[in-house]
């Protein structure tokens, strides 16, 4: 972006009103009429003067301006309203104003009112000065020659990217903890769209896929700050490049694996349960989740069918098997998977077994007709968590 770009950019944010246009060859004089200056259509009068022209009449006013942030002019806004002409003109720019020949005809004139009678003008030449204006502004060229809007909304996802980079500004470690990540991903999100704890009750589903979602962008934007460098650098040997690529994918496998119980913990959490994680079990055994407590699971006396156990992978079709004994005074195992989608024969092994899958309500349709019912929600596992606990 050239510095004349920045400056009318700026110069429009600060403004009280601000108006562009492409300088026509009328503009110019290039046409053998006799109009001078730059032709200003009625729809923005409001850059001018406070009220507008009276036919019969001509109407003057003498403002300032400043050019490319560089010289100044002394220039009059006039509406000629005597006898034929109705029309609005910016005149007066004094001997040798060199932005009013024939080769700035298709140039970009911007004029923005700061304030009082002072105002700031910038002429943008090039395609690419253009474009970036236009950019900046989320406009095209067909709405030129009027008021610029500049009330650029910002969505939810600006504000969200926003966070990610005040977060990442604030980091001196190389990498934050999985625990860290998840947080800060999760509270940029519930920032940047004006998450509520109820909506969180609402639809625990939904938000905690949010949540994935959230955390692995966070992770995508500090990963490219860390390593889109030294990517771009060749490698001296084959053991420098295979170092760095282990090194990157460890963490995105430690990321993973990590990242779904620390979302869920803090759905259960919104949800008022009693649970804790990584409890030891029988043969040094860790669940992921044991509801209500560990103590509860140790005691002998407390009732089995108050006890749940609940275990979170991101994929499962091979992996179930794993959580067949993580706790075994508890029959049942309740499995939470982002898997999409598992085979009716995989599903009849589960279920022989005890496993119970959990699934985001979104993905429920992935599975097969015959299994749905006997697959929980997120928000139908809680109501089962809740309904035991309350008893």
């Amino acid at each position: 972006m050239s510095d004349v770009v920045n400056l009318a950019i700026v110069a429009v944010n600060k403004s009280k009103t601000s108006f562009c246009k492409f300088i026509s060859a009328n503009d110019a004089g290039t046409t053998g009429g006799h109009q001078e200056g730059f032709y200003i259509p009625k729809n923005s009068i409001p850059l001018m003067f406070d009220t507008p022209g009276v036919k019969g009449e001509n109407k003057e006013r003498f403002v300032t301006i400043k050019w490319q942030n560089d010289f100044e002019t002394q220039s009059r806004f006039i509406y000629y309203g005597q006898g034929t002409r109705n029309e609005y003109r910016l005149t007066r720019f004094g001997r040798g104003f060199p932005f009013l020949t024939d080769n700035n005809v298709g140039d970009l004139f911007i004029l923005c009112h700061i304030v009082d009678d002072y105002y700031e003008g910038f002429i943008l030449q090039s395609d690419e000065d253009i474009e970036e204006f236009f950019a900046d502004f989320n406009m095209s060229s067909n709405e030129t020659n009027c008021l610029i809007e500049k009330h650029i909304t910002v969505t939810a996802e600006d504000k969200l990217l926003q966070c990610f980079k005040l977060y990442l500004s604030t980091l001196n470690v190389d990498f934050p903890t999985t625990i860290d990540l998840a947080t800060n991903a999760r509270n940029c999100y519930k920032k940047s769209f004006n998450i509520r704890p109820a909506q969180i009750i609402t639809n625990p589903d939904n938000e905690l896929l949010n949540w994935l979602n959230a955390e692995y962008q966070l992770f995508k934007t500090i990963e490219n700050d860390r390593y889109g460098e030294r990517i771009k650098t060749p490698f001296v040997t084959v053991e420098e490049l295979v170092e760095c690529a282990n090194i990157i994918l460890n963490r995105r496998k430690s990321r993973a694996g990590k990242s779904l119980e620390h979302h869920l913990s803090e759905v259960f959490a919104n949800f008022n349960l009693r649970y804790q994680t990584q409890v030891v079990t029988e043969g040094n055994k860790r669940p992921d989740f044991i509801f209500p407590d560990t103590v509860s699971y140790g005691n002998m006396q407390y009732p089995v069918d108050k006890l749940i156990c609940l275990a979170s992978k991101t994929t499962c079709k091979d992996r179930w098997r794993q959580i067949l004994n993580e706790a075994d005074r508890i029959k049942v195992k309740h499995l939470f998977t982002l898997q999409q989608g598992i085979s009716m024969n995989q599903l009849a092994e589960m279920y022989k077994y005890n496993v119970r899958l959990v699934v985001p309500k979104p993905y429920l349709n992935s599975f097969p007709k015959e299994y749905r019912d006997k697959i929980f929600t997120l928000n139908g596992f809680i109501g089962h968590v809740k309904t035991i606990q309350n008893q």
